[in-house]
């Protein structure tokens, strides 16, 4: 038990050096608020806190940080994200229009952006299959094919 007394600093930059490095691997500042809590359990320790007491300080300052302080940088951090979806979220009801005839087993679509896609019917669509020029709305991107039901405006 002495040794734990003469080394806690040892022991308090090992726990920061960890927490540290596991922030760096996560970037969600739940380490980062870990690592700052045991930093001030090691300064508390250079005042001549007990052992016991370093950890009780590290642990309170560490919930304290991560209830009040954590919260505030994750917004900030998220307040410059571009609200633009992309990818394939972008996709979903995309409009296009058939250049393949599209059935529930296969198609091709050409969608707004200019991208040709294999495309597939809804089965929960009434259209069992679309003919070449029928405008479309993307429901759904599964693998590589575009799940696609017949626009409003051809409704009209």
């Amino acid at each position: 038990m002495d040794w734990i007394i003469e080394y806690i600093w040892i022991i308090w930059l090992v726990l920061i050096l960890l927490f540290v490095t596991v922030e760096m691997l996560s970037l969600e500042f739940t380490f980062l608020m870990l690592a700052i809590g045991s930093a001030i359990g090691l300064l508390s320790g250079t005042i001549g806190v007990p052992w016991w007491g370093q950890f009780l300080i590290a642990a309170a300052a560490s919930v304290l940080l991560l209830l009040l302080v954590r919260p505030s940088l994750l917004r900030a951090l998220r307040k410059g994200e571009d609200p633009a979806k992309s990818n394939i979220d972008a996709l979903v009801g995309a409009s296009g229009r058939v250049v393949q005839t599209v059935s529930g087993h296969g198609g091709q679509v050409k969608l707004a952006n200019g991208e040709l896609w294999t495309a597939s019917v809804d089965p929960d669509s009434p259209a069992t299959s679309l003919e070449p020029g029928t405008s479309v709305q993307v429901q759904a991107i599964r693998g590589a094919t575009a799940v696609v039901i017949p626009s409003e405006r051809n409704a009209s």
